[in-house]
């Protein structure tokens, strides 16, 4: 029966990430990953009540949640368990396809080029405004399963291709009838300027005047994102969007420092978003205010891959206590890719991450970056049981690109 009490044993490798959840994503080493072998792990009502090794288990335990009658047994053959994998930085709600401008790309056009005539973000915008809510549902749903077959458990889902209101709630609306995995809604309304609108002050009017106070009334979004970055929304126009939307109690999120060092990292952190995305040009000052600030570093390798330029400084994130988050950016143009394989290789290969602060970047880290902290992330008493299980040891984990070894995905207990 669903949310029942369920106990997962035979587990060869537990990786709780308590030390990782302790320490809030910060200085992560191996020890923290908090490995437990052979190991059982029990389950209420979707949520922990108890993870140890096998040596300690008793029927005891399962006395308050009705005793061993009510108790669904489920071996797990040896294999490791890690927690499910959160996804807090996608673009996955859109129609459309892009392939074209990746040759552009390839063959020198900027990005900046492209949009400039007609490419880039307004191209899926076109694609997406003419596309119905049952369309949309459809291409949603199978990059939603696409990512729960890779053990992730928790989905970030923007919206920003439509840049009118209606459009805007209609992804917003697919976004939270799709099926499998925790979904988080942002709202990036000022993701580009609107084609309705003759420039981006004229469009950022209409949002604060209607779409972001709608947005909120009819709780169509669960937190809210703006693209800050030359040619698109200067700090001005961010400061009365995040200004806005404090007022409203909608957490805060950006998109900063992606192509340039513009200043919008600095302008977020004087309202304490729970992430800034991207921050490849952060530095000197800035960098180490974020790296004290409790807002997550969300690192995007494989948008920085496919744009042929630098990486975020993660390393000197990390090694001054700043908590970091990785994703896949996924979405038409930037970044085509639902691979979890090749951001981790990423990472250790171009941003010189340790494995382990890879494995909790892609859980802790991801889960504060979506205000989520308390809830997913790690596999400790009271958080959701929610899981990956691999076919291998997690030394293989972002090793080799293309072979994400998880054999099945648990939500709140239940198999995905």
């Amino acid at each position: 029966m669903k949310n029942s009490l369920k106990v997962f044993e035979n587990i060869g490798e537990l990786l709780t990430l308590e030390g990782a959840s302790r320490k809030e994503g910060r200085r992560v080493t191996e020890a923290d990953l908090s490995i437990i072998p052979d190991a059982v792990l029990v389950s209420h009502s979707g949520k922990i009540v108890w993870a140890g090794p096998a040596a300690k288990f008793s029927k005891d335990i399962l006395a308050p949640f009705g005793g061993e009658r009510e108790a669904e047994f489920i071996p797990l053959g040896g294999r490791t368990v890690t927690p499910g994998f959160v996804e807090c930085h996608t673009h996955l709600v859109f129609a459309g396809d892009r392939s074209e401008e990746f040759e552009w790309r390839m063959q020198g056009q900027s990005y900046q080029d492209i949009a400039a005539k007609g490419g880039g973000i307004l191209s899926t915008v076109r694609a997406t405004r003419t596309a119905s809510a049952p369309e949309l549902q459809v291409l949603a749903q199978e990059r939603v399963d696409r990512f729960v077959r890779q053990g992730v458990t928790t989905l970030e889902i923007k919206s920003g291709y439509g840049l009118n209101f209606e459009t805007e709630k209609k992804i917003l609306t697919v976004a939270s009838q799709l099926k499998g995995p925790r979904i988080v809604r942002t709202y990036l309304g000022p993701h580009s300027r609107s084609p309705d609108h003759p420039d981006l002050q004229s469009y950022m009017e209409r949002i604060l005047a209607h779409d972001l106070p709608k947005m909120a009334r009819e709780k169509l979004a669960d937190r809210v994102d703006i693209y800050i970055e030359n040619g698109f929304f200067d700090l001005a126009l961010s400061q009365a969007f995040f200004a806005q939307a404090q007022e409203l109690g909608l957490p805060i999120s950006a998109h900063v420092e992606q192509l340039s060092d513009f200043g919008g990292t600095a302008l977020a952190l004087q309202y304490r978003p729970q992430s800034v995305d991207h921050v490849v040009y952060v530095s000197g000052e800035t960098l180490q205010k974020l790296a004290q600030s409790e807002t997550t570093a969300v690192l995007l390798p494989a948008s920085d891959l496919y744009l042929k330029m630098r990486y975020p400084p993660a390393r000197e994130l990390l090694d001054q206590g700043a908590r970091c988050a990785l994703s896949t950016d996924f979405n038409p143009g930037t970044s085509p890719t639902q691979d979890l394989s090749l951001v981790g290789v990423l990472a250790r290969v171009e941003m010189k991450m340790k494995l382990a602060e890879v494995l909790s970047a892609f859980t802790v880290g991801a889960a504060h970056a979506l205000g989520l902290a308390g809830a997913v992330g790690s596999l400790t008493t009271g958080k959701a049981s929610d899981f990956a299980v691999l076919d291998c040891s997690w030394r293989e984990l972002f090793y080799a690109i293309g072979r994400h070894p998880v054999t099945d995905t648990y939500r709140a207990g239940e198999k995905l």
